[in-house]
C-alpha cells in the first residue's frame, strides 16, 4: 500500500475512531462550571439543584445516558443527524444571513465583458478539476493542527460539496446527497444571468468541457439572458425565504410538470455560478461582504441566487466574486480549501483561447423555463419584501485590524485563537458590562464523519481578566493583569482540547434531550431550566476562518440580539467580521468593532509590559466552521 492510500484509509470513516460519549458527571460538572459566573447566584443554586438530581444514581440522566451508549455502539457516529437535525434541518430562518456564510474572494479588475466570462469559465474548470480529485479520493489528506497535531481527520465532507442539495420542508429541511455522482458519464451546472437560471452540460461523454469550451457557452448564455421576450420571473427569490414558507411556495410550484423538471435540473446539479450584474455599490471589503450574503436584495442580485445549493459561487461585473454555501452539508475548513485551490488555479492559469476551437459539438445551453400564475406572482412579493428586510437588517463592519498579527502573539508564547477568543470576550465586556454564552466552533473530524462541537469561550478565566482591564481604580498590577490572560488563555486551550477530543458539554446534552424525545419522556427539567435555555442564546457567535490568501469569510448572527464574530489572523493582521442587526438595540457593529480594537492594543501594551516572551507555551487550539442555531430545542 502506497503512502497516498495509506493516508486515504486513515481519513476514511471507518479508519478513525467513533465519536466518544463523555462521562454524565463530567459532563454535568462542565455545565454548572460554563454558567456559574453567568447567572444571577438564586438561578444558580436552582440550576445546581436540577442538575444534581438529574444525575443522581438511577435518575434520568443515567437512563438517557445508557441509551446514548447504546446508540453510540450502533451507529457510526451518534451524534451527527441529532445535530444535523438540531444545527440546521429544523432551523425555520431563511438561509441567506442567518445560516449560509460566504467566502470573498480577491477583489478583481475585470477589462470588459468577456473579461468577466473568462474568470468564470477558469473557475468553472477548477471546480470541474476538484471534484475529479474529490471523487478519486486524490485530495491530500488533512491533519490536525494546532492541538493534538498529526491527527489524520475525515475527508467525507468534500464527497458532499458538489453532490449535495437542501430540500425545504414544512417543518424540517431534508439533506440530500446524490450517491453515485462520480459515477455519471455527464455532468451540468446552473448558470444564473439576470435572475433567469440555464443548464450547461461541463461533462460530456465522460470528458470535462475545456475553458475555451466553457467560454463560448457562458457567452451563449448572456446572449439568451438578454432576450427579454423569453423572459422569466425571478424563481430563485423564493429560496431566499424562510424555510417554511419556500417549501409551501416549493410545493406550489411543483404542481406543475414544467416547473417540476426545471426544480430537478437545479437540484441535481454540481453547483450555481452566478453571473452578477454591477452592484453600484463601492467595493469595500463590508459592502463585499453585504453583497456575497444577500446579493444586495432583489433590486441588485437578491434572485440571481439559488440558496439550496451547497456552492454557489458568484462572479460580479464590478469584480465582486465569492462563493455562498449551504451550511449543512460541510465545514468553513472545507470552504476555505475548495476556495483556496480554485482562486490559485485562476491566478495561475490562462485561458486556452490560443489552442484550436473544439471540433466537439455541445449541446446548448438550456434556459430552465417556468409557468407562473397569479398566485406564484403573489408570493415572488412576499418573498421579495421579506429578503429586503433582511437586506435592511444587517449591519456588517469588515474590520482589519493591523496593529500586529499572530506573528507577534506566537513570540508571545500563546496560542493566536485563545487570544483573539479572550480579545474578543473583552471587547464584548466594554461594550455590555458582562459576559454572555459564547460559541466557537471546534472541528470534531478526528473521529468518523465528525462534525463539528462548541468551545464555551466566555469562561470564568476569561471574565476575570476582562474585569481586571477594566478597573478604573488601578487595583491590579500589570503582572496580575498578566496572569489573568494566561489563566484566561489557558482555560480556553484546555476546553478547546476538550472539545477536539470530543469532551465537550454541547452534543452530549443535545444527545441526552434527543433521547428522552425517543423514549417519550416528559422534558427533562434540566432542559427546561431557564439557565440551560439562556445558555444556548448564544449572542456571541464566533469562528475562526483562517486562509493562507487573500479572501475571508463572514456571517450573521444567530439570534436577534446578538453578534456574529469570524476572523482570519495573518502575520501582520487579523481580519474580523462583525456582524449584527439594526434593529436590536443592544448591538452595534461599529461600536463592538471599536471597543475590539481598543481591547486588542491595551492587550499588546500589557504584554510589551511584562515582557511575555519567555512565558509558558500556549498551544494553538482551533478549527472551526460551524455556526450555532441552537435555541434551547
Amino acid at each position: 500500500m502506497s503512502r497516498l492510500e495509506r493516508d486515504v484509509a486513515a481519513a476514511a470513516p471507518e479508519g478513525l475512531p467513533k465519536v466518544p460519549v463523555p462521562p454524565l458527571k463530567q459532563t454535568l460538572d462542565t455545565y454548572l462550571k460554563c454558567v456559574r459566573h453567568l447567572v444571577k447566584d438564586e438561578q444558580f443554586r436552582k440550576t445546581q439543584a436540577i442538575v444534581e438530581k438529574f444525575g443522581a444514581p438511577g435518575g434520568v440522566g443515567e437512563v438517557l445516558q445508557k441509551k446514548l451508549l447504546e446508540r453510540r455502539d450502533k451507529m457510526e457516529n451518534w451524534v451527527y443527524d441529532y445535530w444535523l437535525e438540531d444545527m440546521y434541518l429544523n432551523n425555520r430562518l431563511a438561509l441567506p444571513v442567518n445560516s449560509s456564510p460566504a467566502m470573498v474572494f480577491p477583489k478583481q479588475t475585470f477589462k470588459d465583458h468577456k473579461d468577466v466570462l473568462r474568470y468564470a469559465a477558469r473557475l468553472i474548470r477548477g471546480v470541474l478539476e476538484y471534484k475529479v480529485l474529490i471523487d478519486a479520493r486524490a485530495l491530500p489528506v488533512e491533519f490536525a493542527r494546532g492541538q493534538l497535531a498529526g491527527t489524520p481527520l475525515c475527508m467525507e465532507q468534500y464527497s458532499r460539496l458538489f453532490t449535495s442539495y437542501r430540500h425545504p420542508g414544512l417543518m424540517t429541511d431534508t439533506l440530500k446527497v446524490r450517491m453515485n455522482a462520480a459515477s455519471m458519464a455527464s455532468e451540468h451546472i446552473i448558470v444564473a444571468c439576470k435572475n433567469q437560471f440555464f443548464a450547461l452540460d461541463v461533462v460530456t461523454n465522460s470528458k470535462p468541457l475545456n475553458e475555451t469550451e466553457i467560454l463560448s457557452q457562458l457567452e451563449k448564455i448572456v446572449s439568451m439572458a438578454g432576450n427579454a421576450e423569453e423572459k422569466c420571473p425571478p424563481f430563485g427569490i423564493l429560496t431566499s425565504d424562510g424555510r417554511t414558507e419556500w417549501a409551501q411556495a416549493r410545493d406550489i410550484i411543483a404542481k406543475d410538470q414544467t416547473n417540476k423538471d426545471s426544480l430537478a435540473l437545479i437540484e441535481t446539479c454540481l453547483c450555481v455560478v452566478c453571473l452578477d450584474e454591477a452592484s453600484g455599490m463601492k467595493p469595500t471589503d463590508t459592502n463585499r461582504a453585504l453583497l456575497m450574503l444577500h446579493g444586495g436584495g432583489w433590486e441588485k442580485n437578491g434572485a440571481n441566487r439559488w440558496y439550496d445549493k451547497s456552492m454557489q459561487f458568484v462572479v460580479g461585473l464590478d469584480g465582486i466574486c465569492g462563493v455562498v454555501c449551504e451550511h449543512s452539508a460541510f465545514e468553513g475548513v472545507v470552504l476555505v480549501q475548495c476556495s483556496e485551490y480554485l482562486t490559485k488555479h485562476i491566478a495561475r492559469t490562462t485561458l486556452e483561447s490560443v489552442k484550436p476551437a473544439s471540433s466537439r459539438k455541445l449541446a446548448a445551453p438550456r434556459r430552465l423555463v417556468w409557468k407562473c400564475n397569479a398566485q406564484i406572482q403573489e408570493l415572488f412579493v412576499a418573498s421579495r419584501e421579506r429578503l429586503q428586510r433582511l437586506v435592511n437588517n444587517l449591519d456588517m463592519d469588515v474590520f482589519t485590524f493591523k496593529g500586529y498579527g499572530k506573528e507577534f502573539i506566537k513570540k508571545q508564547k500563546m496560542s493566536p485563537d485563545a487570544f483573539v477568543q479572550v480579545a474578543l470576550q473583552l471587547a464584548f465586556f466594554k461594550c455590555n458590562g458582562k459576559l454572555v454564552s459564547t460559541y466557537e466552533s471546534a472541528s470534531i473530524r478526528r473521529f468518523r464523519d465528525g462534525r463539528v462541537d462548541n468551545i464555551r469561550s466566555a469562561t470564568a478565566e476569561a471574565l476575570a481578566f476582562v474585569k481586571s482591564m477594566m478597573d478604573e481604580r488601578s487595583t491590579y498590577t500589570e503582572t496580575e493583569k498578566m496572569k489573568r490572560l494566561r489563566d484566561a488563555i489557558n482555560a480556553q486551550t484546555n476546553y478547546t482540547i476538550a472539545a477536539i477530543t470530543g469532551m465537550a458539554i454541547d452534543n452530549h446534552l443535545l444527545g441526552l434531550l434527543k433521547s428522552a424525545k425517543e423514549l417519550n419522556m416528559e422534558r427533562p427539567e434540566i432542559f427546561c431550566d431557564e439557565t440551560y435555555l439562556a445558555s444556548n442564546q448564544f449572542i456571541l457567535s464566533t469562528s475562526q476562518v483562517p486562509t493562507t490568501v487573500e479572501m475571508f469569510c463572514c456571517y450573521g448572527p444567530v439570534v436577534p440580539n446578538g453578534y456574529g464574530a469570524c476572523y482570519n489572523p495573518q502575520p501582520d493582521h487579523i481580519v474580523f467580521c462583525v456582524s449584527s442587526f439594526w434593529e436590536s438595540t443592544q448591538t452595534s457593529s461599529a461600536v463592538f468593532v471599536k471597543a475590539l480594537n481598543e481591547g486588542l492594543l491595551e492587550i499588546k501594551d500589557l504584554c510589551d509590559a511584562c515582557g511575555t516572551g519567555a512565558a509558558t507555551k500556549m498551544a494553538d487550539g482551533r478549527l472551526g466552521g460551524s455556526k450555532p442555531h441552537r435555541s434551547g430545542t
